[in-house]
């Protein structure tokens, strides 16, 4: 059995109860290497065989899935944040089924929602948006033209940019392109809920200068939108006393 695992943001105590079981389970872990935390290899057992797929192909990575499935013994695929985005595991998935190799998903906390924690952020103000786009700029893996920064910033909505730190003067051209004022609030947040995580706040307009003065190239967050400063934002109804909901009523 192949278990795909969220790894969470980064801090090892934001995986998953359930994540973390299987990693105390597994008799083989493929781990991200290249972006996953290793203090989340701590909970393997001590004869755990672990392979960093930074280092390997898709095919190789299979390999091991299979061969060990052979051996009637468990996998963690150990990916970064939740596998469901931008994770690559759709095509695993189609090869073990082609194999006929039972797999299940556990998910786990993205880098946007460690952001947002680290900031203390709600993306989904009333007034403000109530709409948060993920999305990455295009680079060596293409990103549909129908989903172009620009399309996406005509919105006005919150938005959480992965994979795009180093390319800071044309995603803010772009940006400012589609629809968001110059001085949009923005953030720029490096590896969200590690030990080392740094996050400042700015504008749009000033994102690649915050950037550059801290010296920040890759591993960051880029998060856009009024919601980001939270201000001049409706209260919600949720809590309203004059807003009458299945279980409360009305107090005025």
């Amino acid at each position: 059995m192949v278990y795909f695992v969220g790894a969470g943001t980064g801090a090892p105590d934001l995986i998953t109860v359930r994540g973390r079981r299987y990693l105390e389970q597994a008799d083989v872990i493929i781990y991200a290497g290249s972006l996953v935390n290793p203090e989340l290899l701590s909970y393997a057992k001590k004869d755990c065989e672990i392979f960093n797929s930074a280092t390997m192909t898709l095919e190789e990575v299979i390999a091991v899935m299979e061969r060990a499935e052979q051996e009637q013994k468990m996998t963690v695929r150990l990916h970064t944040g939740e596998p469901s985005i931008y994770g690559a595991v759709r095509e695993q998935m189609d090869i073990l089924d082609e194999k006929g190799i039972s797999y299940e998903s556990c998910p786990g906390v993205s880098a946007c929602f460690g952001a947002a924690a680290s900031l203390n952020l709600e993306y989904t103000l009333p007034g403000i948006s109530q709409s948060l786009i993920i999305t990455r700029m295009a680079g060596k893996t293409p990103v549909p033209e129908r989903e172009s920064i620009e399309s996406f910033a005509a919105h006005g909505a919150s938005m959480a940019i992965y994979l795009s730190t180093g390319r800071l003067g044309e995603l803010t051209e772009r940006l400012v392109t589609g629809g968001y004022p110059a001085d949009t609030p923005a953030a720029l947040v490096y590896k969200a809920t590690w030990p080392e995580e740094e996050a400042y706040l700015c504008t749009l307009a000033e994102l690649e200068e915050t950037a550059r003065v801290h010296n920040i190239t890759k591993t960051a967050l880029v998060l856009v939108g009024e919601a980001v400063a939270h201000r001049s934002y409706e209260r919600s109804k949720l809590y309203d006393p004059d807003f009458e909901t299945e279980f409360r009523r009305k107090r005025s």
